[in-house]
């Protein structure tokens, strides 16, 4: 669960069981298309993600967040500044409690019946569409940059 530290940061999480890997069957290489549903707030989501630097099997579970900034202070970032691989920061980042990290944007929002929002943010091309209660979706917004963090549970 969040922390008070990135409580502040910290616009979606969940652990999420996964339900099947490639579900339309495996259309690139290096990436894998997973479908998963959230044990708390029951969010449908779709993802993709580079399966040659990260893997997660049909029946793991994982926590996803989704957060607007790194910064455990809560302070905004550029976005444009982080990069894992070339990355000498010494101050720790909310990424340093995590196995995986997606930058991204938030392209379409769309509001269904009976309060049910779905998300759809693309990270670079990998795609990700998080539909469910909009009270656990409110805090993402249309063209809102973000980062998607996992570790598997």
């Amino acid at each position: 669960m969040a922390t008070a530290t990135s409580a502040r940061v910290t616009l979606f999480e969940d652990i999420f069981s996964i339900t099947s890997l490639n579900p339309e069957g495996k259309k690139f290489e290096r990436v894998n298309r997973l479908a998963a549903t959230g044990t708390t707030f029951e969010c449908d989501l779709l993802l993709d993600y580079n399966c040659q630097i990260y893997t997660l099997l049909e029946g793991e579970k994982m926590t996803l967040v989704l957060a607007s900034t790194l910064n455990l202070d809560g302070s905004p970032d550029d976005h444009t500044s982080y990069n894992p691989a070339t990355s000498h920061r010494a101050d720790r980042t909310l990424a340093d409690n995590y196995e995986y990290v997606m930058h991204g944007r938030v392209f379409d929002v769309s509001y269904g019946k009976d309060g049910v929002v779905e998300i759809a943010i693309s990270f670079g091309g990998l795609l990700c569409r998080l539909s469910g209660d909009q009270r656990h979706l409110s805090s993402i917004l249309p063209d809102m940059r973000l980062y998607l963090l996992v570790k598997k549970d």
